[in-house]
């Protein structure tokens, strides 16, 4: 369908925020931004760490205990920073080796949005795919997947050294089976390459036309070539935080093999850090 007749107000949720790593803050921050830009009332509802939002962009905390800050993650709360059951069912899934975040952010949401009902058009999940967002939340929810947990999962238990590591790393991951139940059931689901929807079908069965490729894009304000800096014919250059298959390095290299076949000229310049051997 077309552009809406009016600004919408969204409420975009994120369980984690971080400003400066695992990029769920990032991806927030500059979609919540540009949203805005564009005319909508954006309102971001997040956990910690709390995202770094642009100005015009309200931030409305719904912090979590927070079990995992620096210096001390997987610390124990002391009795009065309890507030409810969602809290003890916090420190219990943590204290049982789980990761209970996209759980219990999911059913916090729930709640704030039940007592706001009526002042949203539209509600925006990144990623939480928690419980607590099933059935009516007082406005349509759509939902952005970047990908599936469960194969960052496949990979460290592929990666763990013994059936006591294989056993903690399956009970971390336990809430990828919440997110796979839940994904199955969302409405609409919104991810950012033609790969990602085949992992989302494949590992999550979401049917494919349910859900939607939106590219993530570039600030081209701030990513624009420098014209003191030569160009260097046929170099290609690319980032990988990790050398690592879910990056899809091998599939760029293979490519460049190829490339290479007609533009001898052809080279690939990697910035990252190579994993330890």
């Amino acid at each position: 369908s077309g552009a809406p007749d009016r600004p919408l107000r969204i409420a975009l949720l994120t369980y984690k925020g971080n400003p400066f790593c695992g990029g769920q803050g990032v991806y927030v921050r500059h979609l919540s931004r540009e949203l805005a830009r564009l005319g909508h009332s954006v309102e971001v509802i997040g956990a910690q760490p709390y995202p770094v939002l642009d100005d015009g962009v309200p931030l409305t905390e719904l912090g979590s205990l927070d079990l995992y800050r620096q210096p001390d993650p997987f610390r124990t709360p002391k009795r009065g920073e309890y507030r409810d059951w969602i809290d003890a069912l916090e420190v219990a899934t943590m204290w049982t080796g789980g990761f209970p975040e996209p759980l219990t952010f999911s059913l916090r949401a729930r709640r704030h949005l039940a007592a706001r009902r009526g002042e949203f058009d539209v509600v925006h999940d990144n990623q939480t795919l928690g419980y607590g967002l099933l059935g009516d939340l007082g406005a349509p929810l759509v939902t952005t997947i970047h990908h599936p947990i469960t194969v960052d999962r496949r990979l460290e238990i592929d990666a763990a050294d013994g059936r006591r590591a294989r056993a903690s790393v399956r009970r971390w991951y336990g809430f990828t089976r919440m997110q796979k139940r839940v994904a199955r059931r969302l409405p609409s689901v919104v991810t950012v390459s033609g790969s990602s929807k085949q992992e989302i079908t494949d590992h999550l069965g979401v049917r494919p036309e349910r859900i939607q490729v939106v590219p993530i894009g570039a600030d081209t304000r701030l990513f624009s070539p420098d014209p003191a800096v030569p160009e260097i014919p046929g170099r290609i250059v690319t980032t990988s935080s990790a050398d690592v298959p879910l990056k899809g390095l091998i599939h760029l290299v293979e490519a460049l093999a190829k490339l290479r076949t007609e533009h001898p000229r052809a080279h690939l310049v990697v910035v990252g850090k190579r994993a330890d051997d």
